[in-house]
């Protein structure tokens, strides 16, 4: 039976080639992590990927890197610029970026805050907007990369939790006001618990002890695990509009 599993294989890779084949595809936050893993999945199936970060020299060379800070609205606009001069369309917008800090209700730093809420919202937000000019009314999508903090709120969550709580209301939101002005650009995102990446090494400063333990403990997810989930989502039929997505690891008890 292992030829018919090699057959189904190459099928479902053709399959995959099929849709994003010749599409252009941007992903904020693509040098590294999750970004990066959705742009190499991207780019395997035949897209061309425009990759926003705030070091673009850090890109796979095959992405349009173009340089951002989603803290600066200025930054923002001017990569809409160079986005509307590269590409006359663009099929799939992916917010992925997002900073995660250990920052307490009781006593965080307020400017912890303020960088987490200006990149895990006010830019998604933003960005999503400004995706809209460019993305077809008929089959554009939109994919937030979220958290499972955004569903429950774990005893670290702090005020990283909240940020993730409003990409979720975003995103309904935005699927809402959508649908209400006849476009069928479909609206998903995706929630991990754990994945094994930089953001969870700067999520875990100063506690190093406690991250080894928990990596002791579980087989955490993979970055491509969760690419692997929005490239499910990008060729998914259009009469199927996926909300959200969540996953972790099987080890992981909350």
């Amino acid at each position: 039976m292992l030829w018919a599993w090699v057959v189904w294989l190459e099928c479902k890779k053709a399959s995959v080639m099929a849709q994003l084949e010749g599409k252009t595809v941007v992903i904020t936050g693509a040098s590294s992590g999750i970004g990066a893993a959705i742009s190499a999945q991207c780019l395997d199936a035949g897209a061309q990927v425009i990759g926003l970060c705030r070091r673009s020299d850090t890109l796979d060379s095959r992405v349009r890197g173009i340089s951002c800070d989603l803290r600066d609205q200025a930054s923002i606009d001017d990569a809409m610029a160079q986005i509307e001069s590269a590409s006359a369309r663009v099929d799939v917008w992916v917010n992925n970026a997002g900073v995660a800090k250990l920052s307490k209700i009781t006593d965080g730093a307020l400017e912890d805050w303020d960088t987490m809420w200006s990149v895990n919202v006010r830019a998604l937000a933003y960005c999503s907007q400004a995706a809209l000019k460019f993305l077809s009314p008929e089959s554009g999508q939109i994919i937030n990369v979220s958290s499972m903090s955004g569903h429950r709120v774990p005893p670290t969550g702090g005020f990283y939790a909240p940020t993730k709580f409003a990409v979720r209301g975003i995103t309904d939101a935005l699927r809402s006001e959508l649908r209400a002005a006849g476009s069928r650009i479909r609206v998903a995102s995706v929630s991990p618990g754990f994945v094994d990446t930089p953001l969870l090494d700067e999520y875990f400063q100063g506690r190093e002890e406690q991250l080894a333990e928990a990596k002791a403990s579980m087989q955490m997810l993979g970055a491509e695990d969760v690419a692997n989930c929005v490239l499910h989502i990008i060729n998914s039929p259009m009469h199927v509009d996926i909300g959200d997505i969540q996953l972790r690891s099987s080890d992981q008890k909350a």
